[in-house]
């Protein structure tokens, strides 16, 4: 029976490490991207790097205020993020906006869709659009007394043209009239909205304002940015296009990983050594998670850079810290002289609210990370965000699992738990 259930457990390890492999585009330590597996950042597999400048309707170069620039950056970030390229950077560069993207399949389709001027409109609940980015002339934030409230709170301040405040008073004058579920005016950029504020009354003269009540200020100027984005006087011109070659390289990778796995067998033998069969039990476990967390990141397309890797062996660190915790409470019971099973239920128990409570910790600013940050933060707030959720996983429950299964193959010989 125990050699039935160790070819089992061999089985399922060497079809899903295949099954990895295969996802990745990894042969062996040699690492080789494919379509279908991990999208690599680009300080590791290079891409592309664009720069634009401001420019008029005819295609003449003009300067921009750090403001609109701002906005644009604003923009072209949004843009990134919806076509996957999370770990993207932008930024200003003499007057000029510098875009760079790893491993970019058509850099002269994403020069196109990333220079495109935004656009801008007020929608009521039918779809009908009152108002494009011509008769907005400026949107930005500020903090005003509330008149429904009567507290201070964050703001968009609109401006409009006199065309524009024409069409704007038309337009909350129709949404004002309209049922409680439809007296609101959607603002879309890019045909994706990004704010649908209600009027409850026409409103009149060539300004507005757009309360954003339990809204940070960070948003409300995220906000503003992104309208003045659909109204800039000025379009993108591609000035320069470059191929960038990884600031690091696939063979940091490769080393990366190598240092990694290295590492993993470091811990797999103290753990060994330390508790003997709760070891097992732990390696077993350790090598079921590094193997589902390729799958999980290749499936979803994670963008991995080196601070990706970082936030993978961290998470590796934190598993292995939850089983240490479990097996010292496990062997504590077995010393006061209570049976296997019941010490490790009781281990358990006694150490799952410190574990859960670190983990939900890092959640949290892993979360941060993720929703507030950009570039190569993101892609660590990611792999360490999947991380602690898998690790939580596999080893609270896996983990147990196979004690349970140690001590249904009667190993209860105290000596085994280092006891």
């Amino acid at each position: 029976m125990k050699k039935s259930i160790v070819t089992i457990v061999i089985v399922v390890l060497l079809i899903a490490l295949l099954l990895t492999m295969d996802v990745w585009g990894i042969d062996f330590l040699g690492v080789q991207r494919t379509q279908d597996g991990v999208v690599l950042g680009l300080d590791l597999v290079g891409g592309s790097r664009i720069t634009y400048a401001p420019a008029d309707s005819e295609g003449n170069e003009i300067s921009a205020t750090e403001e609109d620039l701002d906005a644009a950056i604003a923009v072209m970030r949004r843009r990134l993020s919806s076509m996957g390229f999370t770990e993207a950077d932008v930024y200003t560069s003499d007057g000029s906006i510098v875009v760079e993207i790893p491993d970019v399949s058509n850099p002269e389709e994403a020069v196109q869709t990333l220079g495109s001027t935004a656009q801008v409109q007020f929608r009521d609940y039918t779809g009908k659009v009152w108002i494009s980015g011509s008769d907005v002339t400026g949107a930005k934030y500020d903090i005003r007394q509330s008149n429904s409230t009567g507290m201070d709170t964050n703001m968009v301040v609109l401006e409009f043209s006199d065309e524009g405040a024409q069409k704007f008073e038309e337009a909350t004058s129709f949404a004002a009239g309209q049922s409680s579920e439809n007296n609101y005016l959607s603002i879309y950029l890019d045909e994706e909205e990004i704010s649908h504020p209600q009027c409850t009354q026409a409103i009149t003269g060539n300004s507005a304002v757009i309360e954003m009540s339990g809204s940070t200020a960070e948003e409300a100027v995220a906000l503003a940015d992104l309208i003045s984005a659909g109204t800039l006087p000025f379009s993108l011109k591609n000035t320069y296009l470059e191929t960038v070659g990884a600031s690091l390289g696939e063979e940091s990778l490769s080393t990366s990983l190598l240092a990694g796995l290295i590492g993993l067998i470091l811990v797999m033998l103290f753990m060994l050594v330390v508790y003997r069969v709760m070891g097992v039990a732990s390696c077993i476990s350790l090598t079921v998670y590094a193997l589902l967390f390729g799958l999980v990141i290749s499936i979803f397309h994670i963008n991995l850079s080196l601070p990706g890797i970082a936030g993978v062996i961290l998470t590796i660190g934190m598993a292995v810290d939850a089983n240490v915790i479990i097996f010292e409470r496990v062997k504590d019971e077995l010393r006061m002289g209570k049976t296997v099973r019941y010490a490790i239920d009781s281990g358990y128990k006694r150490a799952f609210w410190a574990i859960f409570d670190s983990n939900i910790t890092t959640l949290i600013a892993a979360a941060v990370l993720w929703i507030k940050g950009t570039g190569s933060i993101v892609g660590f707030a990611q792999t360490l965000f999947i991380g602690v959720i898998l690790s939580m996983l596999v080893m609270l429950v896996l983990t147990k699992l196979l004690l349970k299964a140690a001590v249904g193959l009667k190993i209860t010989n105290l000596k085994a738990y280092c006891v």
